[in-house]
């Protein structure tokens, strides 16, 4: 994401060092929260950058590596899934975007912060075996780069990915293009996004 992300920035010709440390930077200090992913777009001209994560339980229903045939084809189908952006995320249809690339990822086993003395008592307690799954989150990661024929009328975004994904909730999402950078929370509820002015 973090590569995705930058590129974003580069793209939009912002300030690329700033940007990205700060991205990190909420990802390391925000809890990992079920239902709760985040989702970058970043406009060049035409070129539209889209960079999500979202937990493993959101878009599965589990974090945890998949020890069961159903469990792998339950990724397998997700990645499928999450590499059809415009069945996901649908610009305005009058932008006529065509996705370009994509990529989708699951990574495994990232330690969350380390100073919480509750998980390191959780971990310390669990049965061997166990531990080491303690603290862990798996998360989809998934970018995306789409053309856009007329950008201009990029005025808003539909997020079927709620219709797709039961256990996804909420989006944080960043949007930068070279007029700035706008945060928006993209709910189950309320699944779309108003671009007026933004692009």
């Amino acid at each position: 994401m973090r590569t995705v992300w930058t590129a974003c920035v580069l793209a939009a010709g912002l300030a690329c060092a700033a940007l990205p440390a700060g991205a990190e930077e909420h990802r390391q200090l925000g809890a990992h929260v079920h239902g709760h992913g985040r989702l970058n777009i970043a406009m060049d001209g035409k070129k539209l950058l889209m960079g999500l994560e979202a937990p493993g339980a959101d878009i599965v229903g589990f974090e945890h590596e998949a020890g069961t045939p159903e469990q792998r084809e339950a990724i397998a189908e997700a990645k499928a899934k999450l590499a059809n952006a415009l069945a996901l995320f649908q610009p305005e249809a009058k932008a006529r975007c065509e996705l370009e690339q994509v990529k989708v990822s699951l990574e495994d086993g990232h330690e969350e912060g380390s100073g919480h003395e509750a998980k390191d008592a959780a971990k310390a307690a669990a049965p061997a075996g166990q531990a080491q799954a303690a603290g862990r989150h798996a998360e989809f990661h998934a970018e995306y780069e789409l053309i856009c024929q007329t950008p201009q009328k990029l005025t808003s975004m539909t997020f079927e990915y709620f219709n797709v994904f039961a256990g996804a909730q909420e989006l944080d999402v960043t949007v930068v293009t070279p007029k700035g950078q706008s945060s928006f929370e993209v709910k189950r509820e309320k699944p779309s996004l108003d671009l007026t002015g933004i692009m």
